[in-house]
This record gives structure tokens, sequence and C-alpha cells, in this order.
């Protein structure tokens, strides 16, 4: 067999499998056609025998169900295949590189795994007595001490369930500090315009009021224009380093410097950190408050919208408002705070219940000591040597926005499309008919048309080359006029490209049978 890559078609003893192939079941070889499970049942059907309900009275009065409940009859075998196809159909880490920029979407390894459902940690409930669990809070307080260590910061808070959380966690503890020096005036946040969109949005949810700050032609935060709206009324400046173009912030010691001589403090947004784990401590950099994403930067499943964590380290100007409960050792035994008094009598409440994600934290730590110090620093290294290969292997054929090497994630723009015909958009969706997962598009949105891809330490050279070589091959295509083909793409995929505008608008959240007129998301 071989495989002729520039016209997207496999020729096989001489005879050309064209893409656009009918069959008679809507399979694809074994890529088979799948039924939603409502369009499957019927009616009688079951997997398991149950003997009739006995006779009883009604307490419901006129609130009885009148109608079935509407669900598909399905044997066993049916139901099995049914979710085993649909797992066939999902992209995951699992499945092949996941060019995700911004996610760091990197292997799990399965030691992680089996530690996590070890007994003692994957079947503890939160609410047992604390005599009862004193080896799973070790574990929480020894990975809460290496998060410290490998920041340089002097505390931190466990319980935050995601990025976003953790941020919320860290700009509610910096109001509290506000409040309690007698400033709650200081109701400005600072925000480069490159910044998650959540750093934003979590500011002015607790009623802080966003300035955005403009970035210069470098990609970095323009430190004159910051400078100049410092005040008495600023609160903090949310920044992340590496920033959302994946590149260094490298007058962050200034920029730190700066806010703490105004009065404020300084966030940082920490969902970058697998780019400078084990080589940058960000509490040296002047750094007040920073989540860590646990699922990012110390690989825990966080594909499918979840589980996440994110971890707050803390200064020493912020240790006392952190979030209850607080995990401390005393007379050798540990023990859970829980109420705002003593020592914690600062904390500025609870942020979920419990103690945090359990399984996220067994993960955690296994990655970080099957690595060691060593191995954390060749994880930052490698993460960034692909990044940069990638960028300087397609800068011939692909347009970067920012001059110079990047850090973990790299960046271009539309312009090597202009005059094509092809979006980047089309650009993505002719990536999924060559077995990828596009990359991040459009975001940053500082970036017309970008392209985020973020390799991590997974991939190995040969992965990154084949990838490379794919982007290189569809760049080169749309340069040759073949936008027709780009705007069809996806054409190899159970589903071809949707109205995805009208998806968003119009969503079909029920199942109807045929002739119900149900909205089509297609």
């Amino acid at each position: 067999m071989t495989i002729d890559r520039s016209q997207g078609r496999v020729a096989r003893d001489g005879v050309e499998a064209a893409a656009d192939v009918v069959t008679f079941t809507g399979n694809r070889g074994l890529q088979l056609e799948e039924k939603l499970i409502f369009e499957q049942g019927e009616a009688g059907r079951c997997g398991v025998d149950l003997p009739a309900a006995p006779k009883h009275t009604a307490k419901l009065g006129g609130l009885a169900r009148k109608g079935g409940v509407g669900l598909p009859g399905l044997a066993e075998p049916q139901v099995v295949r049914h979710y085993t196809r649909l797992s066939q159909k999902n992209y995951g880490i699992d499945s092949g590189f996941f060019p995700l920029g911004s996610c760091t979407m990197k292997h799990n390894p399965r030691l992680n795994e089996r530690m996590a459902r070890l007994p003692g940690f994957g079947d503890i409930h939160p609410l047992q007595p604390v005599s009862t669990v004193q080896g799973a809070l070790e574990l929480i307080d020894t990975l809460a001490h290496w998060l410290k260590t490998l920041t340089g910061m002097p505390a931190v808070a466990m319980s935050p369930a995601a990025g976003a959380h953790g941020e919320l966690c860290g700009m509610v503890a910096i109001k509290a500090a506000l409040e309690a020096r007698g400033e709650g005036h200081r109701t400005r946040v600072l925000v480069p315009e490159s910044a998650h969109g959540t750093n934003p949005a979590t500011a002015a949810v607790i009623g802080f009021t966003v300035d955005p700050i403009p970035a210069t032609e470098a990609g970095r935060v323009d430190l004159a224009a910051f400078k100049a709206k410092l005040g008495p009324d600023v609160a903090a400046i949310m920044l992340t380093n590496p920033n959302t173009c994946g590149l260094f912030e490298g007058d962050i010691r200034e920029i730190a410097d700066a806010i703490h001589e105004a009065g404020g403090y300084f966030y940082c947004d920490g969902a970058n950190f697998n780019a400078i784990v084990g080589r940058v401590r960000p509490g040296d950099l002047g750094v007040d408050c920073m989540h860590i994403n646990l699922h990012k930067t110390f690989s825990t499943p966080h594909g499918g919208g979840g589980p996440g964590s994110g971890p707050v380290v803390l200064s020493e100007r912020l240790a006392a408002y952190a979030p209850l409960p607080w995990t401390i050792l005393k007379d050798g035994k540990f023990q859970v705070l829980e109420q705002a008094e003593g020592e914690a009598k600062a904390a500025f409440g609870r942020l979920k219940a419990f103690h945090g994600q359990m399984g996220m934290f067994v993960r955690a730590l296994a990655y970080m000591l099957s690595h060691g110090a060593d191995g954390l620093w060749q994880v930052s290294g490698d993460a960034v040597l692909n990044a940069n290969y990638i960028l300087a292997s397609l800068k011939d054929v692909m347009t970067a926005p920012f001059e110079g090497p990047c850090m973990h994630e790299a960046l271009f723009d539309d312009r090597f499309l202009e005059g094509t015909g092809v979006s980047t958009l089309d650009f993505a969706k002719a990536l999924i008919d060559e077995g990828y997962h596009p990359m991040t598009m459009y975001f940053p949105l500082v970036v017309h048309g970008a392209l985020l891809v973020e390799p991590t330490e997974t991939e190995d050279k040969q992965t990154l080359d084949l990838f490379i070589g794919t982007l290189r091959s569809l760049a080169e295509r749309a340069k040759a006029g073949a936008a027709e083909e780009f705007h069809a793409a996806p054409r190899l995929t159970p589903r071809r490209r949707l109205d995805e505008t009208l998806a968003a608008r119009k969503p079909v959240l029920r199942w109807k049978r045929a002739g119900d007129n149900a909205m089509a998301a297609e």
C-alpha cells in the first residue's frame, strides 16, 4: 500500500479509494454509523427480567405519572455495543497527539491511576472521622509541602476545584486582605489583554472593576502603560506567566515591584506552570498568589470537562486569609481546621464542601514523586523544546505573530492564509480528516485567526515530525487553491461540518421521533 498525502487518497494495488464512497449501511469500513440510543430502542425489550410490581395505593394524588417514562428498550449486548462504539469516536490523549493549546493535554501515567485506586484513597469518604483518614490527610499535607517548595510560597489553599475556582480563591483572599487593611476603596484590577478570559470574569464577579493593559508588538505587557494605570484605587494585577501567547514576561519582577509599591497585590495565573516547573519559583518573582492546575502541570485526567484541581499558593502577605479547611499537624496527629478561629480567624470562609479533589491529589503527588526534582526540570525543558521545534519547523509555510522563540506553546496567525479563501476554521476542520484533534483556534483573542499549539513534553520527535508534515501539507494545499476542499472538511468523519452557530442558538436538547418537527443542528 502507498499513501499519497498530497491528494488525501489511499491507493491499494493501484486502485484509488475516494473519500466520497457511499455504503448501504452508512458505515465506512470499521467506522460504524451509530444511531441515538433512543432510535435503537424498541418497546418491550429489556436486558433484565423484573418481577411484576405489587399493587399498591398511589400516594401522589394528581401528580401520578400518566404515561411512559420514554426510556429506550434494549438488550444488554445492544447497550454494551452502543457505548463501546461511542467511546471509539472519542479523541483523547490515549488516541494520539492532542495539540490543544493552553490546555496541556499530556500523557497520564498509569502509575498515577493505580495509586488513586488504592484502598484508603479511592474508597474513603470526607465525612469519616479524622482519626480514620490520617493517611489521606498526610498525603494532602505532603502534596501541599511540595507545591510550596516548587513555587517558593509559604502557604497553599488545597480546596479550589479548578483553575477558575483558584482565581476566585486568590482574588477573594486579596479582597479580604484589603478590607482588613481598611482599603476597601481599592476596586480596580489591571488585566493584560492577552489574559485568560476567566481572569477579568473572576475579578468582575466579586465586584472589582477590570482595567485592561495593552500588549507591546512583542506580545508582552506594555510596562509603561501598566505603570501609567497605577493609582490609589488599584487592588491587584492578574497576569499569566508564561502568557497566553506562549511568551515569558521578562518584566515580571519590575511589574511585581511596581504593583507592591502602589499598595496592590500580584495575582499570577498559573495555568502555564508546566513551562517553568522545576526551573522558576513564582514566589521569587514577587507573586502574591497563584493557582496551579494540577490537572495540567501534574498530569491528572481532565478531558471532557473534569475533574480538575486548582490549589492556590499564597505569599506571607495573604496566607492568613486562605479559605477553610486547613490541614495541620498537631501533637503528631493531623487535624482539620473548619472554623474561622484561632490561627485561622482571618480565613475568608469556604469555597466548596470538604477538602478538595482527593483523586487529583493522589495522582499529582504520584507524578511528582515518580519524576523527582530532576524529572520535573526535564518536563518543563522538553515542553519548551517541543514547542520551539514546531514553531521553527513551520515558520516558512505558516506565520507567527511574534519574533523569537516561544515557551511551551507555538502560536501562529492566519496571515499565511490570506488570499486563499481558507479560514482558520477551515484549516482546523481539515486537520480532523488527517486524524488529529485541531489545535486551539482564535485564541488568544489579541492575535487574528490564532492557531495555538501545545505539544507538551509527552510527544517524541517522530510524532512531532508527522504533525509538522501534516500542517505543511495543509498550508501548501491551501496556497495551491484547494479552498473548496477545505470548505467541505471534515469529509471523513461520521458527521460532516455542522452549522455550529445554529446549534449554539437552537440546540436540540431532547430527542423527538421523526416527524415531530425537531430542529436539526446540522
